[in-house]
């Protein structure tokens, strides 16, 4: 081939958006794709033991009122979405889940969005902290997310007291934003192990409807 040509090509190849197989990138490893998996009666035995941080997804909203973005208030909730009735039975029902199912919650730490805010205290109630690095990251521009990115990190490497487990509440878009798995549906537990060569490693999720088999004898 024209050593003139395979420069042309490829910039041909990138402006039309076309895959450029990874053995033409060299250096570049590649990155295996996200595989949710379901979490297990032994997981949640580990969980009443504690040693893990979980990140759940706020319950159902109502879409016909989108976040006012760029004018979002955190002291407004006029200015959010805010939780459905159906999000609000669901996040009582998961607090009943995770009360049945022993899983000893230490850290709590919740978006200051109203959504997540709500969704926390009906679930497990008024004692949490709130943390701006969990807000919604979905508006926000690359070099925004980009020290969220790193707070989060830090919040599921972080040591967790013996005993117990770290609780974030946050939204889905974050999650995206690090490791590629938007959590779906809304109420989603998602399990992660401190461990691995990032200090965090995803382990399992746990939607909904999984926690009538999870607590079932």
């Amino acid at each position: 081939m024209n050593r003139l040509r395979l420069p042309t090509l490829l910039l041909t190849a990138l402006l039309a958006g076309w895959q450029v197989p990874l053995a033409a990138q060299p250096g570049t490893p590649a990155k295996p794709a996200f595989t949710e998996v379901m979490a297990n009666r032994e997981l949640l035995a580990k969980l009443q033991k504690g040693g893990y941080v979980l990140y759940l997804r706020h319950g159902d909203t109502d879409n016909s009122r989108p976040d006012q973005f760029p004018h979002v208030d955190l002291a407004d909730c006029n200015t959010q979405r805010l939780l459905n009735d159906q999000g609000r039975a669901l996040m009582r029902d998961l607090g009943k889940s995770l009360r049945k199912a022993k899983i000893p919650l230490g850290e709590i730490i919740v978006s200051p969005m109203c959504r997540t805010r709500e969704s926390a205290t009906l679930a497990i109630g008024d004692k949490f902290e709130t943390a701006e690095a969990l807000m919604y990251s979905a508006n926000m521009t690359r070099a925004e997310k980009q020290p969220r990115l790193e707070a989060l990190k830090k919040l599921l490497a972080a040591p967790v007291p013996a005993g117990s487990n770290r609780l974030l509440l946050a939204h889905a878009p974050n999650l995206a934003d690090l490791i590629g798995f938007f959590v779906k549906p809304e109420g989603t537990l998602v399990v992660f192990a401190q461990r691995g060569p990032e200090g965090y490693e995803y382990v399992a999720s746990i939607p909904p409807a999984l926690w009538s088999d999870l607590l079932s004898r």
